[in-house]
């Protein structure tokens, strides 16, 4: 049986997180060739070892903000398959500090700014030579790319920039027929989001958890295979007149 990205060779930033490690799967369930990259070894070392592809998943570690090592982990997922790349998923961030403006340390909201809006332009920097004609990107934002709350100016910001640049992207993209988008996640159940909820818990004085999912109408987290399978949508031929779009998955966050 041929899958629908048989052989297709993805690359996955920020891959041994949940979000990562299930679009992985979902990728690989369809038949693709998957890269992933993260900042830890033993992390990368950990998925590849829960995915079990045996050689049809690799991976590199990089730093996402160093454009040395974005460019490198890039050419070695091209040089290792000896092919151009199809689908290139810029899923790495980091969510920084919860404080007001006034109060938010400079330091985070550049380390935030240099993760989040930096590394996806180096990856679409770097990537964009290595890409197949009519590949597909996609950029991992946020429900807040769209919407915003107190005490998340970094993190807000950086994802509201993110589409900005995806729609440049898909411009620059679009005369070789490689399609950019972004996909926005509301809160998921996962240790990122856990970490997030429990900082805001403490300012809120409640429970965040509780608090989200009475903000969201269907009432609930999002799971990151639910994440995954709208990735591999993306990903796939099905999207093919799908560019410069901010597809949600936020279970209606944004409404």
């Amino acid at each position: 049986m041929v899958h629908e990205m048989q052989d297709k060779v993805c690359v996955i930033t920020g891959g041994a997180g949940s979000v990562g490690r299930a679009a992985a799967r979902a990728l690989l369930d369809a038949g693709a060739r998957v890269w992933l990259v993260d900042r830890q070894e033993e992390a990368l070392r950990a998925a590849a070892h829960d995915l079990n592809a045996g050689a049809r998943a690799a991976w590199a570690v990089a730093d996402v903000s160093d454009g040395a090592q974005t460019r490198a982990c890039l050419q070695g997922a091209h040089a290792h398959w000896s092919r151009p790349i199809d689908f290139m998923f810029c899923n790495a961030g980091i969510n920084g500090a919860i404080a007001p403006i006034a109060d938010y340390p400079e330091d985070v909201f550049d380390a935030v700014m240099r993760v989040n809006v930096r590394g996806a332009f180096l990856a679409l920097k770097h990537g964009f030579p290595l890409l197949a004609d009519g590949a597909s990107v996609l950029i991992n934002a946020s429900v807040v790319a769209v919407t915003a709350d107190p005490g998340i100016a970094a993190y807000a910001t950086s994802k509201h920039a993110l589409v900005g640049l995806m729609r440049v992207a898909a411009k620059e993209g679009a005369a070789r027929g490689i399609r950019v988008n972004v996909i926005a996640p509301g809160p998921i159940a996962n240790d990122f989001q856990a970490d997030v909820e429990r900082r805001l818990s403490a300012v809120v004085g409640r429970d965040a958890t509780q608090m989200l999912d009475g903000m969201i109408p269907l009432g609930r987290h999002g799971r990151p295979e639910e994440i995954a399978q709208m990735v591999l949508f993306l990903a796939s031929t099905r999207s093919s007149f799908s560019t410069g779009g901010v597809f949600m998955a936020d279970g209606g966050m944004h409404i």
